[in-house]
């Protein structure tokens, strides 16, 4: 069998310029289409925090589906860090740049209760901006941040430097 990584860099697609020019788009859907890979994926990014979280964090959109594939694999929760006007109700906001321009992450304060111990996952950490901004909304509902598991990180941007959790990533390029 072949590993998340090995699996991984064999199924991403790129694609230059998108959204903007410059920007080399990766794209891991053909690794959520596949459900052996996808599972092993899951089983990668959250192995290194086994028995440290208790709800699983999808940043919207691909981190979605990796936070309820690893909830499916090991039995936790999920939380979705929403783009803005996507939820209900009384929400926490957190305005953040990104590589192209600016966006807004929202929660609901009442999913989980205070001092819940988060794992935050996402495709990828480029510059860390849309990350660094989801573990400042977390610590804003008052839970706590163990951790970003992301499928790529692209060292180059060094994304990670922004993060004060550890950060584990399934490949580095």
């Amino acid at each position: 069998m072949d590993s998340a990584a090995e699996l991984l860099r064999a199924l991403m697609r790129e694609t230059p310029d998108f959204p903007e020019p410059g920007i080399m788009f990766r794209d891991i859907s053909p690794v959520l289409a596949d459900g052996a890979a996808l599972a092993a994926l899951a089983d990668a990014l959250s192995a290194p925090f086994a028995g440290a979280y208790d709800v699983v964090a999808g940043v919207e959109a691909r981190g979605f589906p990796l936070a309820a594939a690893i909830a499916a694999r090991t039995g936790h929760g999920t939380l979705l860090l929403r783009k803005a006007g996507k939820l209900p109700g009384p929400v926490l906001r957190e305005r953040y740049g990104l590589e192209y321009g600016t966006d807004t992450l929202e929660v609901r304060a009442d999913t989980v209760s205070p001092a819940t111990r988060v794992l935050v996952v996402d495709d990828v950490l480029a510059t860390g901006g849309t990350l660094a901004a989801a573990h400042r909304l977390i610590e804003s509902a008052n839970w706590s941040v163990v951790g970003t598991a992301v499928a790529l990180e692209l060292s180059d941007l060094a994304g990670r430097a922004r993060l004060g959790a550890p950060v584990h990533a399934v490949v580095t390029l």
